[in-house]
């Protein structure tokens, strides 16, 4: 018979996505009133926040800050351009590349949907408190700064 793991901490990465998913209870919702799924919201949030940028973002960059590996991605942007909700086209300065932005239908989900999760997060500062949630968000900075900061260099155990 082996022995029984012991480990000193909490399991970290399993509370942040029980956190996840406690947040998402109030968001999910609101996505699927709009047609959405998760992975499209993450996209046209990405896609809201650069909406400045006429010429579009490179499919790369919404990958990376939309948190979806390069073969999702381009499953759930030939859905979305379907839905009229986004555009593609090939990037002026290296037609290697594809450029995305959000349509005008896209980007009105986008608003609409906002005004949801603002009024959540607006909620969750109440309950918490606006010093806590900003601590919070401010830790969360922190881990992931120290995380991926040290990714190239992890920690070894002394002996």
């Amino acid at each position: 018979m082996s022995a029984k793991p012991s480990f000193a901490h909490r399991n970290l990465p399993r509370l942040l996505l029980e956190a996840r998913e406690a947040v998402m209870l109030h968001t999910r919702p609101s996505l699927r009133e709009h047609g959405l799924s998760d992975q499209q919201w993450r996209v046209l949030r990405v896609l809201g926040e650069h909406a400045d940028e006429p010429g579009g973002i490179e499919t790369g960059r919404v990958a990376n800050e939309a948190y979806l590996l390069g073969p999702s991605l381009s499953g759930v942007l030939t859905r979305m351009e379907r839905d009229g909700l986004i555009e593609r086209q090939r990037c002026p300065q290296d037609a290697r590349r594809t450029v995305v932005r959000a349509t005008a239908a896209g980007l009105a989900k986008v608003q609409a949907l906002s005004q949801t999760i603002e009024a959540h997060y607006s909620w969750m500062e109440q309950q918490l408190g606006k010093a806590r949630l900003t601590a919070l968000y401010d830790l969360l900075d922190q881990v992931i700064e120290l995380e991926v900061s040290d990714a190239h260099d992890p920690p070894t155990l002394e002996e």
